[in-house]
């Protein structure tokens, strides 16, 4: 029992609610299934949309799930069927499911395998990573488009894509358009491959590993790889896939020198004396540690071909999830104020890379 002079001082009009206010594990627990239930109606529809492109991919297998899954988010919020309740959720899939997909990307990659190309190949890889990255950047800058752009197109055609544009989205300063036009590049680009490469390099007289090798070292998605190189023999395959996965791996040193580029340029902002500076991201982001992790734990060859073929699968539903998301921030009145710029980036950062991967190749043969 309070003693009087205590009651006395409390607001009348505030008592009850001190009475009655909760234990903090109570409030804890209601507060997490409140934020449960914000974030549920979206990545409930996130993950609907991912399992539909991983049907229609089962019927149609040069369809990519995850290019499924950008249109199905895209073609929801512009016809209106995307309501504010679900807008929490499909952010924290773009953001955070996401992320956790581009981890299990890991799981597909064997330094051993990368290794067997050899210090040539290798080294020829790297220069048709870099080149592509800062060539890209340079025809953006010429072409006037944003820096945040730029950088989305160069990180998505010189490593794995939409993989790759999402890894890189925390450093670009893009609006969610931008990165729906680099995805949508991308993909368009990569789409063209699969029926371009193959004739060019039927005309040019490739050899079978050397076609494959160009083919992975040109084309962006490892699906649209597997499909061009496909239409020879399992030579070329087997060279493609492995020159693909070497530029994945390239994934992780690529970051690390977008984030500290991108914490030099916002140092200024992390100092203000206002308080309200956004906190800069770290060189080496948690989810790409554990992407590494991943390739370490594949590269150990613990784990069996099952688990291997039960891991990709959740990649890409878990991918798939994340770019229902990001197809659900575009808007497509934005996208046709941007204009035909941005088409042409695509595809002269196309054309660069294949030229660029074919004398690489061709060196390195």
């Amino acid at each position: 029992m309070l003693p009087f002079h205590v009651w006395a001082s409390l607001d009348p009009f505030h008592v009850n609610e001190m009475i009655v206010t909760p234990a903090p594990g109570k409030f804890m627990a209601s507060n997490a299934i409140s934020y449960a239930h914000r974030i549920g109606t979206g990545l409930v529809f996130a993950l609907f949309g991912s399992l539909a492109g991983i049907a229609l991919h089962e019927v149609v297998d040069w369809i990519s799930p995850l290019v499924v899954a950008v249109l199905i988010g895209a073609l929801a919020a512009n016809v209106g069927l995307i309501h504010s309740a679900m807008r929490p959720g499909l952010k924290w899939s773009a953001r955070h499911i996401l992320r956790s997909g581009i981890v299990l990307v890991g799981f597909r990659l064997s330094l051993r395998e990368v290794a067997h190309l050899g210090p040539r190949a290798l080294a020829a890889v790297c220069v048709v990573v870099v080149a592509t990255f800062f060539g890209t950047q340079w025809l953006g800058r010429r072409l006037g488009l944003s820096s945040g752009l730029s950088l989305l197109v160069a990180t998505g055609y010189s490593i794995c894509g939409a993989s790759a544009i999402a890894a890189a989205e925390p450093f670009a300063d893009a609006t969610e358009e931008e990165v729906a036009y680099s995805i949508a590049l991308v993909t368009l680009c990569g789409s063209l491959s699969i029926a371009v490469l193959p004739a060019i390099g039927s005309l040019l007289g490739l050899g079978d590993a050397l076609f494959g090798a160009w083919v992975g070292a040109s084309v962006h998605d490892v699906g649209q790889v597997v499909a061009a190189a496909s239409t020879r023999n399992s030579t070329a395959l087997k060279a493609a896939v492995i020159v693909k996965l070497t530029r994945v791996v390239l994934l992780a040193p690529l970051l690390a020198g977008i984030a500290v580029a991108y914490r030099r340029r916002h140092k200024n902002d992390a100092t203000a004396l206002d308080g309200d500076a956004k906190p800069l991201p770290p060189i080496l982001p948690m989810f790409v540690a554990l992407f590494l992790v991943a390739v370490a734990i594949r590269t150990s060859g613990v784990l069996n071909g099952l688990w291997l073929a039960r891991l990709k699968n959740l990649e890409t539903l878990l991918m798939g999830m994340g770019l229902v998301g990001l197809g659900a921030g575009v808007s497509v009145a934005k996208l046709r104020a941007v204009g035909g710029r941005p088409l042409a980036l695509g595809l002269l950062s196309w054309v660069l890379v294949a030229v660029v991967s074919l004398g690489a190749a061709r060196l390195a043969a």
